[in-house]
């Protein structure tokens, strides 16, 4: 049985993880979720790795919600720097779901991008590990999660 680990944070202003695994539950059964939850961004990379490492995980999707600040986008970045060595230590894929607090002008847009992007990266792991054949098929589509799609520059 595959096993998919979810990881989020407290510093969401949205149950991210919540979101991602109700979609899981949508995608079918062979596999079974383990979920964790940290404090902040930068404490993803660990624990995306020790789901890994420790739990057998095939695959990990790790949510965060940067703020709007200076800060938070600087934490961010080290979290995506952090998560990418996690994976080339692990030889395991870890997908970086993050939305930017600044990426929506008002909650409810917030809360709508924050929802639809989880849901539709937890998609995308569920097919990396059982259907990647759905990902070839859609490769150069132009598809973007949380937003509309834009389309392949082929198909303008």
């Amino acid at each position: 049985m595959k096993i998919i680990g979810v990881v989020d944070t407290t510093f969401s202003r949205m149950d991210m993880g919540a979101a991602a695994i109700d979609e899981l539950k949508r995608c079918g059964t062979g596999f079974k979720v383990i979920r964790r939850t940290v404090p902040g961004m930068k404490d993803l990379p660990v624990a995306a790795k020790k789901l890994i490492e420790e739990d057998a995980c095939d695959i990990v999707i790790a949510l965060g919600m940067p703020g709007c600040k200076t800060i938070d986008k600087t934490c961010a970045h080290e979290a995506s720097t952090g998560l990418i060595r996690a994976q080339l230590m692990t030889n395991h894929h870890i997908i970086e779901v993050f939305v930017h607090e600044d990426e929506a002008e008002d909650p409810m847009g917030l809360a709508a991008l924050m929802d639809k992007r989880s849901r539709e990266h937890a998609i995308n792991a569920y097919n990396m590990l059982f259907h990647p054949e759905v990902l070839v098929k859609n490769a150069g589509k132009g598809l973007r999660q949380g937003y509309e799609d834009v389309g392949s520059i082929k198909e303008k």
